[in-house]
């Protein structure tokens, strides 16, 4: 069969060229058009969110029986059509679980041992650990919003820290509370007795600035705010009035509200990624100075574990695809 790869990165392809076997390969680092050279022979195409595979394109590839996208999300994808036309659609159910459990905490390591004043004096000559306190993990109470497979990861850290863990979730899994060993409360609850709040959740419509004024002003005075979600999950002007008030004693994120409201992490990689324009939104942003505020650049999710995990669940839907066993198929 003839596979069409697109949007793919350089190593991506070494990748796939050394794997795949027995097939004729196509690569491109644009995404798939109508203008596509040969489009009309493809039997199999491998792309990103920027290929728009929708009717009009679809109409152009009348061989092609199988997509599989590189990514979560495949609302670029036209399901429905692909059903009517037999096409099998498989994509990459999640990469980041791990990694992005980890950067979270990260994030509050950096906080509770005060690691970027600490840094900072000792490049300029001073080791002296006076005014660096910080605060143990051990003992404190964290309250995870969201408890899919990366908030699961943070709470399974969190108890290896010797931290309490009470989560909140639309519906409680009471098999996976004893299975984490954590409790799940009502998220009034959390609110009041979390010492660090860490959020989980997908961003929607329903979930916009789902922590703003009334949801801070039942935390903790001096409550930990994290964020590895969406930006807008928080809003921004309420975190700063809690920051400002001493309500937030210090917030760790690894995204702003001003971010473009990305479907996928991996997106920030993509060439085709307008990176002048996150930069310009973010120059201003008031929470990047915050003298209580670690910020980092979206990269929870970039180890190279996930990259790769992303190329090799591909490599996996590919295989089982031409063995008539598709696996991670979302056109059922």
């Amino acid at each position: 069969m003839k596979y069409a790869f697109f949007e793919l990165e350089n190593w991506e392809k070494e990748y796939f060229q050394k794997e795949i076997t027995g097939h004729e390969l196509v690569f491109s680092e644009s995404p798939l058009s109508d203008e596509t050279p040969g489009i009309e022979t493809f039997d199999v195409v491998v792309t990103f969110i920027h290929s728009q595979m929708k009717k009009e394109l679809l109409d152009k590839m009348p061989n092609l029986k199988f997509i599989t996208t590189m990514s979560t999300g495949f609302d670029h994808i036209d399901i429905e059509e692909c059903k009517r036309r037999g096409i099998v659609v498989s994509n990459v159910p999640s990469y980041g679980e791990t990694v992005v459990a980890e950067h979270t905490f990260a994030l509050l390591l950096t906080i509770s041992r005060r690691m970027p004043e600490s840094i900072d004096r000792v490049k300029k000559g001073n080791f002296m650990p006076g005014g660096l306190t910080g605060f143990e993990l051990r003992g404190k109470t964290i309250g995870v919003i969201g408890v899919g497979s990366i908030g699961s990861n943070v709470i399974r850290i969190a108890r290896g820290f010797g931290m309490n863990a009470i989560v909140y979730k639309r519906t409680p899994d009471y098999a996976l509370e004893k299975e984490l060993g954590c409790k799940f409360v009502e998220l009034p609850v959390l609110y009041q007795q979390s010492d660090i709040v860490s959020l989980h959740i997908p961003y929607t419509k329903e979930t916009h600035h789902y922590i703003g004024d009334e949801a801070f002003s039942q935390m903790k005075d001096g409550v930990v705010i994290l964020n590895t979600a969406r930006g807008a999950l928080i809003d921004t002007s309420a975190l700063l009035r809690a920051l400002d008030s001493g309500k937030v004693k210090a917030a760790g994120l690894d995204v702003l509200e001003e971010e473009p409201l990305l479907e996928e992490e991996k997106d920030l990689l993509s060439q085709e990624f307008d990176k002048e324009k996150i930069l310009t939104v973010l120059q201003d942003h008031m929470l990047v100075n915050h003298p209580r505020v670690v910020i980092t650049p979206h990269n929870a999710f970039n180890s190279e574990e996930a990259l790769k995990k992303i190329v090799e669940t591909t490599h996996e839907n590919l295989t089982a695809f031409t063995s008539s066993a598709p696996v991670n198929v979302v056109s059922a």
